[in-house]
């Protein structure tokens, strides 16, 4: 029951922000603030879940595949963070550290990384429930 109200609550949200942006066209701000702080809880309760059902598991089959799972979600959740504070106060972390060149490599690898894990961890539970 809980879930549904929590569900009910993230759409209303979502939607106060459609209607002063289809009649605005040229200003998103604020709908792209809003789906930015909508993103990042949720993400955030895609990795504590993933890694507590992982846990829950024990290691085993579907548990090993669950932990590469988590791990590609918690890299997906960094990245994102890191988009949200860059769209929104212009700070690139990459870039700063790295170098514009580097920082692009180093998004890369990290795109590489959060597909990798995850993947791994759908084939890893794929390979497990066919058998």
């Amino acid at each position: 029951m809980k879930i549904n109200k929590l569900l009910i609550a993230a759409l209303a949200l979502f939607a106060l922000n459609i209607p002063a942006y289809s009649m605005d066209q040229m200003e998103s701000g604020s709908f792209n603030m809003t789906l930015g702080l909508l993103e990042l809880p949720f993400l955030m309760m895609a990795v504590v879940f993933s890694f507590l059902n992982a846990r829950n598991l024990k290691g085993g089959k579907f548990g090993t595949g669950m932990i590469y799972l988590a791990w590609g979600f918690l890299v997906m959740a960094v990245g994102h963070l890191h988009m949200q504070v860059d769209y929104h106060f212009g700070f690139n972390l990459f870039n700063s550290v790295l170098g514009e060149n580097g920082g692009l490599v180093a998004w890369f690898i990290a795109l590489m990384l959060t597909w990798g894990l995850s993947g791994w961890g759908f084939y890893q539970i794929w390979k497990v429930s066919k058998s």
